[in-house]
């Protein structure tokens, strides 16, 4: 996604948004968590996701030489949200147009910071810069779609000296306005960041949006969940997958079962961990 160069819409019209320093929350969108917006697979995905589901449409395309943004790569996407909500608790404005350095990207979100990790964290943000997503989620009728990338841009940021400042990107508008807006943002335990399965890492975003702490917990059927993952695993693996999930009990916060009725599909059952009381 190119920036337009018309007046008001370039890049100068941005203020500059250094990254906070210091522990934070980490935080996430609901729209992100509850929809599939990502790649679940390691190996580059070119095929499409589509999904439909009464007024709300999602559609995410990858090119072949980066293929699309996978569930990794949206760590990015929730550091940026967490010093976006910590920016304005504290009273500073916050900006799409955002620096921080590799070092600081990669900590928060519980990665290396090997030269590996510095070539992974780049090949990230070229596929968070060309996935392009049309979606009718928050267009008021359900039937216009916005359409963008994660990252508009991004670049390498060196002094006259050629000392590296970091890394500079700027994020999508469609993104940006979510996380400004309190109630589509929620914590998420930082343990997410050591859950390494593509299916384990979108079931606790969907489970913590749906879920939260609701005593009872929530339902949901095997197909449904195949069909709201984007997953191009077949359902029979699918399944397996998410048997081989509960007996594992790897989620933070949240315990998983599975409720089995002759006939019908299996159904996934989640309930958080009980809080302990402290006398």
């Amino acid at each position: 996604m190119v920036l337009s160069k018309s007046p008001g819409n370039g890049r100068e019209q941005l203020d500059l948004f250094r990254a906070l320093p210091g522990e934070m929350a980490v935080r996430d969108t609901q729209d992100l968590m509850a929809y599939p917006f990502f790649s679940l697979a390691k190996s580059r995905r070119t095929v499409p996701i589509d999904f439909q589901s009464g007024p709300v449409t999602v559609r995410v395309e990858g090119t072949g030489a980066h293929g699309i943004a996978t569930i990794w790569d949206a760590d990015i996407l929730i550091w940026a949200a967490s010093q976006i909500v910590e920016a304005c608790d504290a009273g500073i404005r916050p900006s799409r147009r955002m620096r921080a350095t590799p070092y600081e990207i990669l900590r928060f979100i519980g990665r290396g910071t090997s030269r590996r990790d510095y070539q992974r964290l780049r090949a990230a943000l070229d596929r968070l810069q060309s996935t392009t997503v049309a979606t009718s989620i928050r267009e008021t009728t359900g039937r216009r779609l916005h359409r963008f990338s994660w990252i508009n841009e991004w670049k390498e940021c060196a002094d006259v000296q050629g000392r590296p400042l970091g890394i500079e990107l700027i994020l999508a508008d469609w993104f940006f306005a979510g996380v400004l807006d309190e109630a589509l943002v929620l914590t998420i335990d930082p343990a997410y960041f050591r859950l390494t399965g593509g299916i384990e890492r979108w079931l606790y975003r969907l489970v913590r949006k749906h879920g939260g702490r609701q005593p009872e917990g929530w339902r949901f059927d095997f197909p449904y969940l195949h069909r709201k993952s984007g997953s191009l695993a077949r359902p029979s693996d699918f399944a397996c997958d998410l048997r081989a999930l509960v007996a594992r009990q790897s989620l933070p916060g949240y315990v998983l079962s599975i409720e089995r009725r002759p006939g019908s599909p299996d159904i996934l059952v989640f309930r958080p961990v009980p809080r302990m009381t402290r006398w």
